[in-house]
């Protein structure tokens, strides 16, 4: 008969305790060691005559007579004993901490609508925590500025060896550290390669060819304020060199200053005249429509510029390029038109310039020398097909 004060002992479960009330007819109120009440159900309990609430009374009995059985894992008769025993520092696991985790995150790739044309470009940004009267300091970037991934290497050479400046793989439309350079480090980046391979990661890709595209760093650049310029991919000034443009490798041509001074400042009309004893055409303005279907553009740096005061060579011929391809451009789509683009004789550096960017960007159309009779040894004719 169960009462208030009698021990019992849990008949499903180890331990048990003193009873301290009831909860009904069915469920009785168990006192533990730790003073804890354990709802149990009065068919659940067994009166004890001993505190020791682990074994029934008849193996408590007989326990003299059995073998010490093997060391058992401790029980506990309490919550709170249980919770001791869990929070043990022998029991603690080593925590690790997150920041020795591997870093296993890889950012999204970001894409632009009509980017998919390969653009890459080295970078040559003014160190902005250089100090007023110190040494100029540069920092090297390589720029990814499509939707490819790019996988790049940088070579310098040095008679018939090359030795590895820079490799690495560029995310879409992001750009890479490569080097801080002062400028008696600029020696060794003034004749370069750079191979360039193009995939895409998780999805189909139109395939690239690989790029192979030797470059030209003239170190005379880096001491003028005038060649670094405001750019859209850093907010110091910075001079870029462009690798890879249009999916087409941008090839730096040897360029010797007087060779051209003289091709820019000879008339075509001065070679007529070893052709015909007619007399010479007045020289063309640029794009100008002589004839039906015809447009003539003079690229003599006297044609196209009010002045040539604190202009170089190469300055020139970039700008010289940049109204060749401003012009094809607008022309491409009418098919039949021939373009005639007067350069001079010289010896031929922008003659030569002209037909790589033709080769490369403009295959399609049918390239030409232009009527002897008209513009000498000195003009190329380009019929848009």
């Amino acid at each position: 008969m169960l009462k208030i004060g009698t021990k019992v002992r849990f008949l499903n479960d180890v331990g048990g305790g003193v009873v301290t009330g009831f909860q009904g007819k069915d469920v009785v109120l168990v006192s533990d060691a730790d003073g804890f009440e354990i709802p149990t159900l009065i068919k659940d309990v067994v009166v004890v005559e001993t505190d020791n609430y682990d074994k029934h009374p008849a193996q408590a009995a007989d326990k003299s007579t059995q073998a010490a059985p093997a060391a058992q894992p401790a029980t506990h008769t309490s919550v709170r004993q249980a919770l001791a025993h869990t929070d043990s520092p022998d029991n603690d696991e080593p925590e690790t901490d997150v920041a020795d985790l591997t870093l296993t995150y890889r950012p999204m790739a970001q894409t632009r609508r009509g980017a998919d044309q390969l653009c890459a470009l080295l970078a040559f940004v003014v160190d902005p925590k250089m100090p007023a009267d110190g040494e100029p300091a540069f920092d090297v970037y390589f720029i990814n500025d499509c939707n490819y991934y790019l996988h790049f290497t940088l070579l310098t050479h040095h008679d018939d060896v090359c030795q590895l400046l820079a490799d690495g793989e560029v995310m879409p439309h992001t750009k890479q550290h490569l080097a801080t350079l002062h400028r008696a480090d600029l020696a060794l980046w003034e004749k370069l390669t750079c191979q360039a391979l193009a995939y895409k990661r998780e999805k189909a890709f139109k395939p690239k060819p690989a790029a192979h595209v030797p470059l030209r760093i003239d170190g005379k650049r880096f001491y003028r304020l005038a060649t670094f310029q405001s750019s859209p991919y850093f907010t110091a000034p910075a001079y870029l060199c462009h690798v890879l443009r249009d999916d087409a490798p941008v090839h730096e041509p040897d360029i010797d200053a007087e060779a051209l001074h003289e091709a820019l400042h000879t008339h075509p009309a001065t070679h007529a005249a070893t052709f015909t004893s007619t007399a010479t055409k007045a020289a063309p303005t640029p794009g100008k429509q002589s004839k039906p279907g015809v447009v003539e553009v003079d690229l003599h740096a006297h044609a196209l510029l009010d002045t040539l005061v604190g202009l170089e060579a190469r300055d020139i011929l970039d700008y010289q390029l940049k109204v060749f391809n401003d012009t094809m451009r607008a022309h491409l789509k009418a098919r039949g038109t021939r373009i005639v683009f007067i350069h001079g004789k010289g010896d031929g550096v922008l003659r030569h310039a002209l037909l790589s960017a033709l080769k490369q960007r403009y295959a399609s159309c049918h390239v030409q020398d232009a009527s002897f009779r008209e513009y000498g040894f000195g003009a190329t004719q380009v019929t848009i097909a």
